[in-house]
This record gives structure tokens, sequence and C-alpha cells, in this order.
């Protein structure tokens, strides 16, 4: 597929849910190894006792940019490579709101609506995608943005 036929497919599809991804649990042990990896050990974090003790979630709850940092699993869920395509890089966010705690215990899922496609250059197709990160059970969603995907072809 040229990506002259990519762009064509893919604009057939703007504003339609493009992908649902699987869901994910985030547990205390996960939000432990974050927290140690990114050296972000906020209490609100790491210490459930003081968490149930002096905030108003009753306990832990996931940095945002955890829960922000599984949008790349639910990607890979809902998104192949287009025939042609020799990779996909992360462009970053137009807009992006943490809207709902994640608590340990949460399972997440992405939502995924393409929102604009655009010929960047000869060998790239930007992509704007709205994603909405569920969390199961919950009407306000955990976060919300506008994610940039270059996808790359082969010149």
């Amino acid at each position: 597929m040229s990506i002259t036929e990519a762009h064509t497919a893919l604009s057939a599809q703007i504003g339609q849910q493009v992908g649902v991804s699987n869901w994910i649990t985030v547990d205390q042990a996960m939000i432990d190894r974050f927290a140690h990896t990114t050296h972000d050990d906020q209490w609100i974090h790491v210490d459930p006792e003081r968490a149930a003790r002096e905030t108003p979630f009753g306990g832990t709850i996931a940095h945002g940019f955890l829960t922000l940092s599984l949008a790349s699993r639910f990607a890979y869920d809902c998104f192949a490579m287009l025939p042609g395509q020799t990779m996909g890089i992360n462009y970053g966010f137009d807009r992006l709101r943490f809207l709902s705690p994640v608590r340990p215990g949460n399972r997440l899922r992405g939502h995924f609506t393409l929102r604009d496609i655009r010929l960047r250059n000869p060998n790239e197709l930007l992509r704007r995608t709205e994603m909405t990160m569920e969390i199961e059970g919950q009407d306000t969603p955990a976060l919300v943005a506008d994610w940039l995907g270059l996808a790359v072809f082969t010149p």
C-alpha cells in the first residue's frame, strides 16, 4: 500500500472509533515499581496507610504519568502497522487531561477515535487520535488526550 492509499483509507475513518484495547489492572506493586523507576515516591502513591488517613481518595492513587504510560500498550492492542509502513513514532500530545484518579485494583482500557490524518511529507502520515482511558465501572475516564503519531513509510 502506498502512503497515498493509506491516507485515503484512513481519511474515510475520521470521526470513527478505530480501536478499543484490552484491559490492564493497575495494582500497588505496579505503582511502587513506577515510583522507583521515576524517583517519584510521593506518599500519595506509595504509602497506603498515610494516603488512607490524609487524602480524599481512601488510599493510594497511581501517578498520572503511570496511567498515561499505559497508552503505548493500549495502542499496540489497537493499531497494526499499515502495509508499507516501516515504523510508528510517538509525536506527542496536543491536549491531555487527567480527569479521575486511578486506584490500586482499577482496570483500565483505551478507546481511540481518529480525529485527523494528514500527509506531513512524502514518507510520513501524521495521525491525531483522541484517546480516552476508561476506568472499569466508572463514568469519568482516567484521562483524555489528543495523541499525535507519525506513520513512516518506505521512501
